[in-house]
């Protein structure tokens, strides 16, 4: 008696599910997020709509997804600081990689994307700081004590502070493109950074 092979559903969700990121992405890139929406995410994918919405439950949160899916992987290089035991170089390092990264206009398109999603809607900006954005940061914020108990920032310095420094005027460029985001730019927030927080 032959036994029957069952299909594999798991390996078939998650064939869609990586189909509807890699989809997501693309539209967003080509047309901007204003102008995509899930009817044409699922045709661009080959799965119905009700596939989507299954999974999640608003164009916001399939962007907030496919932009998550981009750095998986990058765990360790995008999240973590590098940590050779200098403070400064290390800042140089990771400032000149995520200002590349915002200037890439592959990169830029489903960031964009994500920031105006994550402006009007509190839910995904919730899942946004859940998900992203707070292991990201504790992940810094751990190379940064290291940095601390080294003595090459101070003891007492605000952590939270010191990031914002580091990051805040960079993101402000970006989303205003108010000016080149260079390494020579990363290196004078690193420097600004430093001369606040050394102890």
């Amino acid at each position: 008696m032959s036994q029957s092979i069952q299909p594999d559903r798991s390996r078939r969700s998650e064939h869609s599910r990586r189909a509807i990121l890699e989809a997501t992405r693309a539209l967003v890139s080509e047309v901007g997020y204003g102008k995509v929406a899930i009817e044409t995410i699922a045709a661009r994918a080959g799965v119905g709509k009700q596939t989507i919405y299954r999974w999640w439950p608003s164009k916001g949160a399939v962007i907030f997804d496919a932009f998550l899916a981009l750095s998986e992987g990058a765990e360790g290089q995008g999240a973590a600081l590098p940590d050779t035991g200098d403070i400064e170089a290390d800042l140089r390092t990771v400032m000149r990689t995520t200002a590349a990264e915002f200037a890439d206009p592959e990169f830029e398109k489903p960031v964009r994307a994500l920031n105006n999603a994550i402006s009007n809607d509190p839910e995904l900006a919730a899942q946004y700081r859940e998900k992203l954005a707070g292991p990201v940061d504790e992940a810094k914020k751990e190379r940064l004590r290291s940095a601390q108990r080294a003595g090459q920032l101070a003891a007492d310095a605000d952590l939270d502070l010191v990031l914002e420094v580091l990051y805040a005027p960079l993101f402000q460029r970006w989303l205003h493109r108010s000016g080149p985001l260079t390494d020579e730019y990363a290196d004078a927030l690193v420097d600004v950074a430093l001369r606040a927080f050394r102890p």
